[in-house]
């Protein structure tokens, strides 16, 4: 097989500090390699420095077999590297054909833009990848994961023989994954090289050829992927032996911390029915559509409802104010963490304070010293890394951030914790440390309603599961169920439709 990418030695510091310490491996022509590590490991300098967006400070790159002596963006795609970021960042209010060809647009003879070749020619892209999409339509149009897509073909038809993708299925909804990884076979078959981050063990048994584990910026594991194990991977990436990922549950106490009942989030939809106890997990599972997100945004109050009744520690709520809900006790850990959860470019005082700010204020004057302990001592609760409270959210790795999101609604005043895909796009170790969090919330007597698309995080974190499919509560599972070895598949049953399972 010949060396697409061979790295060696590579070192890079910032600052002092050593961010990658002496890596070296190489990466074949067709090959998928999968590249995993804690946030922090060093995977986004080495796809910086591979990308040319970042200088090493010692180390050799050979890409083909030549040694490449200075490598910046423009090199590093004269050389045939792309990247598909985690963030997209494609023209939105652009065409699909205009994102394909930009900065390599075709003309006419008279200098003019030739749409007409343009449209015909991403036609001709699009439909090798297999997609039935029209090039004129505006990029905002389209799913996140078609605009992944989008981004892999404009990288391999201006020549990318290696493409890096960040994260590629962080945001985009199960079904769509299948697509990409079709995307992804279809390349390895033409010799494209592939390097992969991921937190999904899964994805790394189901697309890499290798898997490559960075810890602390130094290579700690470099093996096929057929022989490595999940629980291999974890070990080499967290440092410790895996023994038990998911705390021991304490049992929820008598009391019903919340009710739900007669929901109905459509005319004549399906009703949802459930209660909580206090000290309760209550897992809902289902496919990603199936309603649940949409559950917790009514209860909350940032939905619009068509009948229904929440009872919060014996008093009902009256639906559809998230500040209501938050002066009776009901916190909310959206989704979408970055979008939702945080205002990335203030501080970890201003997000941590947030929902509560009329707490911190006499005669409209915000009181310093009050809202900073507050803060201070929430985020110490949550075992939140950080040099200093006005450290932006920005700065922070997706498991702090989500510390941050989680830590802020810690206090008193809070009874019920909603939780919605909280461990999305964050490590293993730090997945641990919210595992624990909210073990010890539920302990505190908090009632907790957790969404996962994680099967195993479902079924390891909740006394009990609600499978939601099509927005109706299909089956329940006791945490004796929980424990047997059929779960998964008594999951997926109740979450798919049995017509389809049955063809």
């Amino acid at each position: 097989m010949e060396t697409m990418l061979e790295i060696s030695n590579l070192e890079h510091s910032y600052g002092g500090v050593p961010v990658l310490r002496d890596v070296s491996f190489s990466i074949g022509a067709g090959q998928v390699v999968a590249l995993a590590g804690e946030n922090g490991a060093g995977k986004s300098t080495l796809f910086k420095i591979i990308t040319g967006q970042v200088s090493p400070s010692g180390g050799s790159i050979r890409v083909e077999g030549n040694l490449v002596e200075r490598i910046d963006t423009r090199r590093a795609r004269e050389l045939g590297i792309g990247i598909v970021p985690q963030e997209l960042a494609p023209y939105p209010d652009l065409t699909v054909y205009e994102n394909l060809f930009v900065g390599r647009e075709i003309r006419t003879p008279l200098g003019t833009l030739n749409r007409a070749k343009m449209i015909s020619q991403s036609n001709e892209m699009l439909g090798v990848f297999g997609l039935e999409i029209d090039p004129r339509r505006k990029m905002r149009d389209l799913t996140t994961a078609l605009t992944q897509i989008v981004d892999i073909i404009k990288a391999t038809t201006w020549g990318a023989k290696l493409i890096l993708l960040d994260e590629p299925t962080s945001s985009i909804p199960e079904q769509e994954v299948q697509r990409l990884y079709e995307v992804i076979h279809m390349l390895r078959s033409k010799g494209v090289s592939m390097m992969y981050t991921t937190h999904r063990m899964t994805e790394i048994q189901d697309i890499g050829d290798r898997v490559i584990v960075l810890r602390d910026g130094v290579l700690v594991q470099d093996t096929p992927v057929k022989d490595s194990s999940p629980e291999q991977i974890i070990s080499s990436m967290i440092g410790r032996d895996l023994e038990d990922l998911f705390p021991a549950l304490d049992a929820p106490e008598d009391g019903i911390g919340i009710s739900v009942q007669g929901l109905r989030l459509i005319e004549d939809g399906p009703e949802i029915n459930f209660a909580v106890k206090k000290g309760e997990i209550l897992g809902l599972g289902g496919l990603v559509g199936a309603g649940r997100t949409e559950v917790l945004e009514a209860i909350y109050g940032t939905r619009a409802i068509r009948s229904g009744d929440v009872v919060l520690n014996g008093t009902s709520l009256k639906l559809g104010s998230p500040r209501r809900s938050i002066d009776a006790g009901l916190a909310l850990v959206p989704e979408d963490r970055k979008g939702a959860g945080l205002v990335l470019l203030r501080s970890i005082l201003d997000n941590g304070s947030l929902p509560r700010l009329k707490k911190h204020l006499l005669a409209g004057f915000i009181r310093p010293l009050s809202r900073s302990k507050d803060v201070r001592t929430a985020m110490e609760k949550v075992a939140l890394k950080f040099n200093t409270l006005d450290q932006s959210a920005e700065s922070l790795s997706g498991g702090n951030q989500q510390k941050i999101v989680i830590g802020r609604w810690l206090g008193n005043e809070t009874k019920v914790l909603l939780l919605d895909e909280p461990t999305r796009g964050v490590d293993v170790g730090a997945r641990g440390e919210i595992y624990k969090i909210i073990r010890d919330l539920a302990a505190s007597g908090l009632s907790v309603v957790l969404v996962s698309s994680d099967t195993p995080e479902l079924i390891g974190l909740s006394h009990r599961v609600l499978v939601i499919r099509g927005g109706a509560i299909t089956g329940e599972l006791s945490r004796g169920e929980l424990d047997s070895d059929e779960v998964q598949e008594k999951i997926f049953r109740l979450a798919s439709d049995q017509a389809l399972l049955e063809v």
